[in-house]
């Protein structure tokens, strides 16, 4: 039998082997995760304008993805007042920039520039049935007409609100959509049970309410958001 000193002193050394092995793999691993982690975020913004892309995203690779992000797509950082400050969009957090004072907020903006112009892509962010869900719109350089989007999600329930994700149908609803009357007044593009207004709605999720009306807010309110950038930077 060993005694409890020893006992004691094998499980300290062990346990820190264990640390100096954890931290190894730890740092190891560090730049493959946070590469994936970018690839994954690009992707989701490419997303909001798959139908013009030359090659299915499907089909691109990482570093085709890591490519065309660098060679296509410029970056801005706004303030809630319109003005570009300094910062890179891919870098902001929706989601933590979400916890802070409205006034104090920081939006991303991307600009893809492809063959048929450049396009502006926002990020939008709210709340579901069940927790967060958050989006990227894509508007044509006019700011005005919608040309793509993506949606995603946290937790919302599989078949009914997790189909803003899972259900491609439910963004190319938003296409050709536009976020201004025929006065020039903002109106969003709100997600309804029934679409009375085919210029500024589209049909909800079966089932899904609660997420369809979240999808809704989050629309009105974030691309309200941007007006103060749109309104300095009319083409």
């Amino acid at each position: 039998m060993h005694s409890t000193g020893y006992i004691i002193k094998f499980t300290v050394i062990m346990t820190i082997i264990a640390g100096l092995i954890l931290s190894g793999m730890f740092y190891a691993t560090e730049p493959i995760a946070k590469k994936n982690a970018a690839v994954f975020k690009k992707r989701a913004i490419l997303s909001s304008i798959s139908s013009l892309l030359d090659k299915p995203l499907a089909q691109m690779s990482d570093d085709e993805v890591m490519d065309l992000f660098a060679q296509k797509m410029e970056q801005k950082v706004l303030n809630m007042d319109g003005a570009v400050v300094e910062g890179k969009a891919e870098d902001l957090s929706m989601a933590a920039e979400a916890k802070l004072d409205e006034a104090d907020r920081k939006l991303p903006l991307f600009t893809y520039d492809g063959k048929d112009g450049k396009v502006n892509i926002i990020g939008i962010y709210g709340n579901g049935l069940w927790d967060k869900i958050w989006g990227y719109i894509a508007l044509k350089s006019d700011n005005k007409t919608i040309v793509g989007s993506s949606f995603d999600h946290k937790g919302e329930t599989p078949g009914l609100g997790a189909e803003i994700k899972d259900n491609p149908t439910f963004p190319h609803r938003f296409i050709g959509k536009t976020i201004f009357d025929d006065a020039g007044q903002y109106t969003s593009v709100k997600v309804m049970k029934k679409v009375t207004d085919p210029a500024h709605q589209v049909d909800g999720i079966g089932g899904a309410t609660l997420t369809s009306n979240g999808v809704s807010e989050m629309m009105v309110r974030g691309i309200k958001y941007y007006l103060p950038y749109f309104k300095n930077n009319k083409n």
